[in-house]
């Protein structure tokens, strides 16, 4: 069974070869598993130093014909549909070894990379994946080509892309994809598209070296002479080229009346994988382009930087009842008042637990610590995270109750707003590593009003209690 909420690699490295679209190169490619916290990184085996490529929106250097990233002088083009297609098949690290500058175009659809994937087979890993929620509308406009994208909250990843290039062969077409499950069975097989006068165009500057008729739907807009379609037939090696009805240039039969609309919704997909985070968002988009995709990768990618720290912040409902009442705390932990601070845990889990605390006037703190402006201090806010912690790592033991916690180090620590009298603070204590031979590493955060208050990592040792 798929976990969406777990991190996934390959099971095994597969390779592929094919044509490169634009430089018309045969490439080889590699797939190969990577460590979670991994991501989608390339690497050009065929340069010196072999530099690696991360799939990120602030690498793209061009979207004239698809998607180009660049480190330095070393690029790799042609990404969105290995992109699109990793994403779909629910894959978040990987490393992609390939020896030439772009990523071959096979049938110009992502279904070969989706077969290469399941050929690899896909396993879960011990990481959580954290999805990252759009809380409020991101709009991207460009008026010059007519585009609108809008990302809205959403439980799922969800895509709708409109298409219109006032052709009488496209029409008006829209796709649509509800959910990533999807992907595989309604959108990787559609195969990308252009318009006749942009392929002139590219033959006449010597590009679309790898291009054949069978990778790509040639949209007809306009009159063909037979001189063009001389041209043409040499182009791609062929000894006569038609126009098949429809309006399609000597092409394959469509795969959907609205094969250009989902491939479209195909590049989104894999254009928007470059912001790095996977998210939960509907996106509408209306004539998308790839120049457009980027730069809307860009703002959600802004969004989520910005708002990261608000990112599953917890939420207390008085009217649950406390997984730990204070009774239960008090058998667990060696603290006693005025020393402990937690008042009750909200949830549990093995690798995450909550806990709270009230904080009022009468707490004996603030006889001593800024009276007339009192303030809780720092180090009492990150031993109540100690505390909390401490209830994880010994609920994670067997016969929890003949164990203690020592807290062994504490780093990254940061207070960001004042704890004051009359506040409630959620104590949010996850495991970032599972436990080791007793040593447990933990990040710790304290929240305030929905907003953090206090951060720091903090590593504990379990040792049993001596009799």
């Amino acid at each position: 069974m798929f976990n969406p909420d777990k991190q996934h690699t390959i099971a095994s490295a597969v390779s592929i070869s094919g044509t490169g679209l634009h430089t018309g190169a045969l490439v080889d490619m590699t797939l190969k598993p990577a460590n979670a916290g991994f991501g989608i990184q390339f690497q050009r085996v065929d340069v010196p130093h072999q530099p690696l490529i991360k799939a990120d929106c602030d690498l793209v250097t061009d979207t004239s014909r698809g998607t180009t990233l660049q480190v330095g002088d070393t690029k790799v083009c042609t990404v969105e549909h290995l992109l699109a297609a990793l994403v779909g098949c629910g894959v978040d690290n990987v490393l992609v070894e390939i020896n030439a500058s772009e990523i071959p175009i096979m049938d110009g659809s992502s279904q070969p990379f989706v077969e290469l994937l399941e050929e690899a087979g896909i396993v879960e890993q011990e990481a959580a994946k954290s999805w990252y929620s759009i809380d409020e509308n991101i709009y991207h406009y460009d008026e010059q080509k007519r585009v609108e994208m809008v990302a809205m909250p959403s439980m799922d990843y969800q895509i709708t892309t409109l298409i219109d290039f006032n052709s009488p062969v496209l029409g008006t077409q829209h796709a649509q994809l509800k959910h990533l499950s999807e992907f595989k069975t309604e959108i990787a097989s559609s195969r990308t598209f252009c318009f006749l006068h942009e392929l002139e165009m590219l033959i006449e500057h010597n590009l679309v070296k790898g291009g054949d008729l069978n990778n790509a739907i040639v949209i007809v807009d306009k009159e063909i002479g037979a001189d063009a379609m001389q041209r043409l037939a040499k182009a791609f090696n062929r000894e006569t080229i038609e126009v098949k009805a429809g309006g399609y240039l000597n092409n394959l039969e469509l795969r959907y009346p609205n094969e250009p609309a989902r491939h479209k919704l195909l590049d989104v997909v894999g254009d928007l994988a470059l912001i790095g985070y996977p998210i939960k968002a509907r996106i509408i988009a209306n004539r998308p382009g790839h120049s457009s995709n980027v730069e809307f990768a860009k703002k959600i990618k802004q969004y989520i930087k910005k708002n990261k720290h608000v990112k599953n912040v917890p939420v207390y409902n008085p009217q649950q009842p406390p997984v730990f009442t204070l009774e239960q705390i008090e058998k667990t932990l060696p603290h006693r008042f005025p020393f402990l601070l937690v008042d009750k845990i909200v949830e549990l889990s093995d690798t995450a637990i909550i806990g709270l605390k009230n904080v009022t006037f009468n707490e004996w703190f603030f006889q001593g610590h800024f009276p007339g402006n009192p303030v809780m201090p720092g180090v009492l806010q990150v031993e109540a995270l100690a505390q909390t912690g401490g209830i994880l790592c010994i609920n994670a033991m067997q016969g929890g109750g003949e164990y203690d916690t020592y807290f062994i180090k504490i780093d990254n620590c940061k207070f960001k707003q004042k704890v004051v009298p009359g506040d409630t603070m959620l104590l949010k204590m996850e495991l970032v590593a599972p436990i080791r031979r007793g040593i447990c590493e933990m990040r710790g955060t304290v929240y305030v009003n929905g907003k953090v208050a206090t951060e720091a990592d903090l590593v504990a040792q379990i040792i049993k209690r001596s009799r």
